[in-house]
C-alpha cells in the first residue's frame, strides 16, 4: 500500500529540521527522509574517546538570522565567544592580527601609512551596505576600498575566516560583506558541538508527531496530478505527498527532478560550485604554547583555532580540542598527502611538539562546507528556480540569495515552512470556495 503524507522533507541536516520543527505545529502530517545512518548532516558532531569533534571548524554569528530562529524554536545555545586578536603567519613569521584595537596599532605587520589605510578599510566594511555591492565580486570591491596590497590582503583573510570562500575573484561582494560584517559582531563556540541543535530540534519535532526515517535515499520526484507528488526511493518504494521540502545539494536535486525541471534551471543546478576545505581535528591533553589560541595564514589559505578554551568539547575539562583548516580554491586538485603536511606544519610551527600530547586526530582532505559558492547573478537564477515547480520547494546553505552556511540553511528551512503553511491555507479556502459554489 502506497504511503500518503502531506509534506515530506527530504534531509535530515539543520535546514530540514527547522523546517520540521516549524511546520509541526500544524495540523499537517510530516516525514523526514535522510539518506545516511546518521542525521544532522554536516551539523553533526562525532565523539570519539570522550572528545566532542565537529566535522570542521564551525561558529555561529551571535547577530545572525540563524541564532535567532534558534532561539526563536526553543533552542538552548551555550557557549562563549572568542577573543578578538591572535597571530598572522607569513613566510614563517607571526604577526599580531590587527582585528583589535590594541594589536592594530601595535603590530609589527603594518607600516604607519598602512595601519592608517587598515582604520579606514575596517570603516567602510562596517558602513557599507552589501545590497550595493550585488554586481560586483568580491575582488572587485577589494581593489575599490584598499589601496595597499598589505591591507588588501587583510580583506581577504577576513573574507575567508568569515565565509570560508577562497575564490575571491568569482565570489558575490555582497553576500562576502554581509558575512563579514555579521562575523565582526562576535560567533560562539557551541558546547559540545553543533550535535546539540541538531538533537534538540530532533526532539521537538518529533515530541510533536513528526516521523523521521535514516538510511532511506531518494531517487526520483514525479509531479503527479492534483497538485501531488511521488518519491521514488532507492529500494523503488514510493510515498505521496503535496509539499516537499528538499534540502540536499543542487546537483542531488537536479538528478531527483531529472526532467521534471526546465534545462535553464538545470544547467543552473549543474552550474553550483561547493565551498570546499580540509580539516584537520584534534584533541590533545594540553598545548605545548597555551598563549597561541587563533592564527590564520596571509597568503597560504590556513586556519588555525583553539575551539574548547571557549567551549566544553571533552568529557575533560582539561583536555583541548582544536582545528586546523585549509581553504580550497574551487580550481585545487586535492592531494591529499601534501595537503596533510601542510595542515600539519602549521601546527607544528604554532604548537611544537602537539604530537606527544594526541589523544586523537581526524584528517579530511576534502569536504564540503557549503554547497553554493555565492556568485554574481544567483540571487536571480534562485528567485526563478523556487517559483519553477509548485509544490516543491528548496533549503539548506545553498538555497538563499542572501546568505550561507547556517544562516542560509536556517533562514530557508524556515521560509520553506512558510510558504507550505500559506499555499496550505491558499488550498483550504479554495477548496471552501469550491464547495460553496456547488451548493
Amino acid at each position: 500500500m502506497t504511503e500518503k503524507w502531506d509534506i515530506v522533507i527530504v534531509g535530515g541536516g539543520l535546514a530540514g529540521y527547522v523546517a520540521a520543527t516549524y511546520l509541526a505545529r500544524t495540523d499537517l502530517s510530516i516525514l523526514v527522509l535522510e539518506k545516511g545512518g546518521r542525521l544532522g548532516g554536516r551539523a553533526g558532531t562525532n565523539k570519539i574517546k570522550q572528545q566532542y569533534l565537529n566535522v570542521g571548524p564551525h561558529a555561529l554569528a551571535k547577530k545572525g538570522i540563524a541564532k535567532s530562529v534558534l532561539e526563536e524554536l526553543g533552542i538552548r545555545l551555550s557557549g562563549k565567544s572568542p577573543k578578538v586578536g591572535g597571530i598572522l603567519v607569513e613566510n614563517d613569521l607571526e604577526y599580531a592580527a590587527p582585528f583589535s584595537p590594541l594589536e592594530l596599532f601595535t603590530t609589527r605587520l603594518l607600516n604607519p601609512r598602512e595601519r592608517m589605510e587598515w582604520i579606514a578599510v575596517l570603516w567602510k566594511v562596517m558602513n557599507t551596505n552589501p545590497d550595493n555591492l550585488a554586481e560586483q565580486t568580491f575582488q572587485q570591491w577589494v581593489t575599490q576600498v584598499a589601496y595597499s596590497e598589505r591591507c588588501k590582503q587583510l580583506l581577504h583573510v577576513l573574507g575567508r575566516l568569515s565565509t570560508y570562500c577562497n575564490a575571491p575573484e568569482t565570489a558575490s561582494a555582497k553576500v562576502m560583506l554581509s558575512s563579514m560584517k555579521q562575523a565582526m559582531k562576535g560567533v560562539l563556540y557551541l558546547d559540545g558541538g553543533w550535535q546539540t541543535i541538531i538533537d534538540q530540534l530532533h526532539s521537538k519535532a518529533v515530541n510533536s508527531g513528526v516521523q523521521v526515517r535514516t538510511r532511506t535515499p531518494v531517487k526520483q520526484i514525479v509531479p503527479l496530478e492534483q497538485d501531488h507528488f511521488k518519491l521514488i526511493l532507492a529500494n523503488d518504494e514510493d510515498i505521496h505527498t503535496k509539499y516537499i521540502i528538499c534540502t540536499t545539494g543542487p546537483q542531488e536535486l537536479a538528478k531527483m527532478l531529472d526532467d521534471n525541471v526546465h534545462l535553464d534551471q538545470k544547467r543552473f543546478l549543474g552550474e553550483i560550485i561547493a565551498v570546499r576545505g580540509a580539516t584537520l581535528d584534534l584533541a590533545l591533553t594540553q598545548l605545548p604554547n597555551p598563549n597561541n589560541l587563533f592564527a590564520m595564514g596571509i597568503t597560504d589559505p590556513l586556519y588555525y583555532s583553539v575551539h574548547s578554551t571557549y567551549a566544553r568539547l571533552s568529557d575533560d575539562p582539561k583536555n583541548v580540542v582544536l582545528h586546523v583548516f585549509k581553504y580550497h580554491h574551487p580550481a585545487d586538485q586535492v592531494d591529499e598527502k601534501r595537503i596533510k603536511d601542510e595542515l600539519k606544519r602549521f601546527l607544528d610551527q604554532l604548537q611544537p611538539g602537539w604530537q606527544q600530547y594526541m589523544i586523537t586526530k581526524r584528517f579530511i582532505p576534502d569536504i564540503t562546507v557549503n554547497q553554493r559558492l555565492p556568485q554574481v547573478g544567483d540571487e536571480q537564477k534562485l528567485q526563478r528556480f523556487k517559483t519553477g515547480i509548485p509544490g516543491v520547494y528548496i533549503a539548506g546553505d545553498w538555497a538563499s540569495p542572501h546568505s550561507i552556511l547556517s544562516d542560509a540553511a536556517v533562514s530557508s528551512g524556515k521560509q520553506a515552512a512558510e510558504e507550505v503553511i500559506l499555499e496550505e491555507k491558499r488550498r483550504n479556502r479554495a477548496d471552501h470556495g469550491a464547495r460553496v459554489s456547488a451548493i
